[in-house]
């Protein structure tokens, strides 16, 4: 079994009280905080019959590895999501969208790709094992829940799976400021897996050439790229503007 892994903030704790409250061992909150949005989220916890410990600040910083967590903490168990990339595109029905991300190694970036991706109904979010950040407490709070509801698999070698998703016709779409075409004129309908690597260093070399091709964003003002979080943003609503 994993070992527990710890939650904060009203979001990503609200998440997981909504979605596997029986995944909750212990909830902390700040003994201090009585306002109105502690209330409610204490009546949550009540309705979902999950008892509460209250502490102080400084213990739940301890906890949390964060001063950010709003009063609110929780240590849970892992839910289990889909095991394996193809076990997840195995159940999906209709096209797949998918983001790969090629070396997001902050955490704040990650949690935010994730909330879009959740927002934007990705079915997954792809990264490798090196040169990437984990799901960690800071992932989670920035995430809002969404560490809890899109499954982020990091795979060995990323060139690799993105040849394997191609094999299952999956466009590899990969950003990059000097394509010579825009997202906006590509084909998002289809099965698409959107690939972009971190701000500043772009995609390794690997894996554009692994892309089948490379779209980019207009830049219309004096900056010459966007953080990946807002990039993975136009990018996927762009796709859920194309389907809907």
């Amino acid at each position: 079994m994993s070992a527990p892994k710890v939650l904060f903030g009203f979001h990503a704790v609200g998440v997981r009280l909504r979605t596997a409250p029986h995944s909750i061992i212990e909830l902390y909150v700040d003994a201090s905080r009585r306002d109105a949005r502690m209330r409610q989220f204490l009546q949550k916890a009540q309705e979902a019959g999950i008892k509460t410990i209250e502490s102080d600040g400084l213990r739940l910083s301890r906890l949390a590895g964060s001063a950010g967590h709003q009063g609110v903490v929780a240590r849970a168990e892992a839910v289990a999501m889909s095991t394996s990339l193809d076990d997840l595109l195995d159940t999906v029905s209709g096209p797949p969208l998918l983001l790969v991300l090629d070396g997001v190694t902050d955490p704040h970036n990650l949690g935010a790709c994730l909330r879009v991706a959740d927002g934007a109904g990705a079915h997954a979010v792809i990264a490798p094992k090196d040169h990437a950040v984990g799901v960690n407490a800071t992932v989670a709070k920035v995430a809002s829940g969404a560490a809890e509801t899109v499954p982020y698999f990091m795979v060995t070698n990323l060139a690799r799976t993105l040849g394997e998703l191609k094999e299952r016709s999956i466009w590899c779409l990969g950003l990059s400021d000097d394509a010579t075409h825009t997202v906006y004129q590509s084909d998002l309908k289809v099965a698409t897996a959107l690939v972009l690597g971190a701000e500043g260093t772009g995609l390794r070399q690997l894996t554009r050439k692994t892309c089948d091709a490379l779209v980019s964003i207009p830049m219309l003002g004096a900056v010459e790229s966007l953080n990946v979080s807002v990039a993975s943003g136009i990018c996927l609503y762009e796709a859920v503007r194309q389907r809907t």
